[in-house]
């Protein structure tokens, strides 16, 4: 079947032609949402064609500013924000498929964390389930790399410059890959940010919403599964708002078409055992040879289960998290791993050294990838059951070590990290090793201090909770 390429929509937005005269005027769509007005569909879309313009559009920084700090105050109505998830997803380049993939394309979109390398097992998992996953990943910003930053650990790994024929190839002969955004997709949304940044309005819900939905709308999907974190270490840390924002979000998604469904999920302790860039492609590898920690894979299999469950490639939550299983423990998923990272520019020798290194031990992946300079061990001053790991804490030196940026563009070095012998629940007695960090810089008694400090331990046994806290469904 021939490749079917991008729907280009610079020169048709929703129906408004350019060339036609405008038929509002910024100061009075800005007036609108001051007075708390709504938006009818028409004012949205040309607003959003507006802003999207790079040169000529009707709208200065000044006034979309203005228009975000209104909207910011006075909210939106669920209708608004459809209407502006729809209209930002064409404001740019529609991804399109081939007709073949219709029913069995899905993505998983995470409001990050600490040591979330959720998407690295659970991309190749789904694919050796059968299921087409076009990820369209981020890098991160501040306390350690993004789920592309991860994967840049691996030499040659490439997330950039890939033309629609070689996404349909990859999602034909792999079935996934993780890439980055394309210059094109949804541009609206990279000008709103921009503005959102230096006008104190990023945490907007509605905002945030719109922002999100409209990429992954624009990867065309079938279905789609949200991971809203909650806690100390999540964007948004009280349970209310998280709440809000997985619906919102689930309610705009099921708008345009997807079928959604959104876990909210425990973020006050780091997932797994790792932090880092490339010690988290090792603890992904390991969850891939059938080894995972049980914390990460908590989440790998709730999220794939219910993803499987949303679009109806399973009749059940038990049967998706069955076939889940099956893939990691067979080995299958794992040479989907493999797969993919060559067809995204890794050599045939180097991935296969990759998915052959015995990571019983996670250290035995210095073997293969760069390893830093440094390696201090930390122990304990005290014994006891644990009751915290200050995911915030480890994350902060992390990034003061290089692991994370405070600029986009920024450098990051993915040798940085830190592994954890321990996690919530387990027993630890006075001097041993909890946590070994990975540095090239010099590691300062304040970060020894700091990592001390994120350990907390009880006399009494402390429960394992679940970090599922909620599931919510269109």
């Amino acid at each position: 079947m021939a490749d079917v390429d991008l729907v280009k929509n610079s020169e048709v937005t929703n129906g408004c032609t350019k060339g036609l005269s405008d038929p509002y005027v910024p100061s009075k769509i800005i007036q609108k949402k001051r007075d708390g007005e709504g938006m009818t569909k028409k004012e949205m879309e040309w607003f959003i064609r507006e802003v999207s313009e790079l040169e000529g559009g009707s709208f200065t920084d000044a006034q979309i500013g203005a228009w975000l700090m209104a909207s910011y105050l006075k909210g939106f109505s669920s209708e608004e924000i459809s209407w502006m998830t729809e209209a930002m997803m064409h404001s740019g380049d529609i991804l399109q498929w081939p007709a073949e993939f219709k029913g069995h394309l899905v993505d998983k979109h995470s409001t990050g964390g600490v040591g979330d390398k959720i998407s690295l097992p659970l991309a190749p998992a789904l694919a050796a389930c059968g299921l087409k996953v076009p990820m369209i990943s981020g890098r991160g910003l501040a306390h350690t790399g993004g789920t592309l930053d991860k994967l840049e650990s691996i030499p040659n790994f490439q997330v950039t410059n890939f033309k629609q024929s070689d996404m349909n190839q990859m999602l034909r002969d792999v079935g996934c890959f993780i890439i980055g955004q394309s210059g094109n997709l949804v541009p609206a949304d990279k000008k709103l940010y921009a503005v959102r940044d230096i006008t104190a309005t990023v945490n907007s819900i509605p905002l945030i919403t719109s922002s999100i939905m409209s990429k992954k709308a624009a990867e065309s999907l079938d279905a789609l599964v949200l991971d809203v974190k909650c806690g100390k270490a999540a964007f948004m840390q009280d349970f209310n708002s998280s709440k809000q924002l997985a619906e919102k979000m689930v309610n705009a998604g099921s708008s345009l078409g997807m079928k959604m469904v959104a876990l909210i999920t425990q973020m006050d302790n780091p997932i797994g055992r790792a932090i880092g860039n490339a010690i988290e492609v090792a603890e992904s590898l390991q969850c891939l040879q059938g080894n995972g920690d049980p914390d990460l894979l908590e989440l790998v299999y709730a999220l794939g289960s219910h993803l499987m469950a949303a679009s109806g490639h399973v009749k059940s939550i038990e049967e998706g998290e069955s076939k889940l299983k099956s893939v990691l423990d067979d080995g299958s998923a794992l040479e989907k791993f493999k797969d993919m990272v060559i067809a995204q520019g890794v050599k045939p020798s180097l991935a296969q050294r990759l998915v052959d290194v015995d990571l019983t031990d996670i250290d035995n992946i210095w073997s293969v990838l760069d390893k830093s300079e440094n390696v201090t061990d930390i122990k304990t001053t005290a014994g006891g059951y644990v009751s915290e790991i200050d995911a915030i804490s480890l994350a902060v030196v992390a990034k003061e070590l290089g692991a994370g940026r405070e600029e986009e563009g920024a450098p990051i070095d993915h040798t940085v990290g830190l592994r954890l012998y321990v996690s919530r629940g387990s027993h630890i007695k006075e001097g041993e090793l909890w946590v070994r960090v990975y540095h090239q810089s010099k590691l300062t008694q304040d970060h020894i201090h700091q990592i001390k400090g994120a350990l907390t331990l009880s006399s009494d046994p402390v429960d394992k909770k679940s970090r599922i806290i909620q599931v919510v469904s269109a």
